[in-house]
């Protein structure tokens, strides 16, 4: 038997062959079928192969409660006050300012939000998107239609 130090350059490399063609393969295969740990390797809540959570479009927010949210406001205020005074600032009036911010929240949403200023500005891109269609030779769309389609779009990814 030769030692294998006393190998020929030739014999190494039949044996680096038959190692890496043969046994590479086969040791991967067996790893593979002893377990389902081979799936979920490099797995785990911080892996960028799980999918990030879905978001759902369209649908409004959840509604809040107005009591919860007025007392939620008028804490964050306070604490902002004492912040204030701490760093030897005026004191916030705490009641005008919450209702002031609870005056915002109350503004109405949807149709009503849309102002004619947005919605003339949405026209003029459907206006101009439509005489880009045009001299392309595609059918024109239908100008007030497609405004409409274009807020609701816009309504709803906000």
């Amino acid at each position: 038997m030769d030692l294998p130090l006393a190998l020929s350059a030739l014999q190494k490399g039949f044996i680096l062959l038959a190692f890496t063609g043969l046994v590479a393969p086969l040791i991967g295969f067996l790893l593979k079928r002893a377990g389902g740990s081979w799936e979920t390797m490099g797995g785990g809540p911080f892996a960028i192969l799980s999918e990030p959570p879905q978001r759902s479009r369209g649908g409004a927010p959840p509604a809040v409660d107005p009591a919860i949210q007025a007392a939620e406001v008028r804490q964050m205020l306070e604490a902002k006050s004492q912040r204030r005074e701490r760093r030897g600032e005026a004191p916030l009036d705490v009641e005008a300012e919450a209702e002031r911010l609870l005056a915002a929240a109350e503004r109405p949403r949807g149709e009503a939000a849309i102002d004619a200023e947005l919605r003339a500005e949405v026209r003029q891109l459907v206006v101009a998107r439509n005489e880009r269609r045009l001299r392309e030779g595609l059918e024109p769309l239908d100008i007030e239609a497609e405004t409409e389609r274009q807020l609701a779009d816009l309504i709803g990814s906000s």
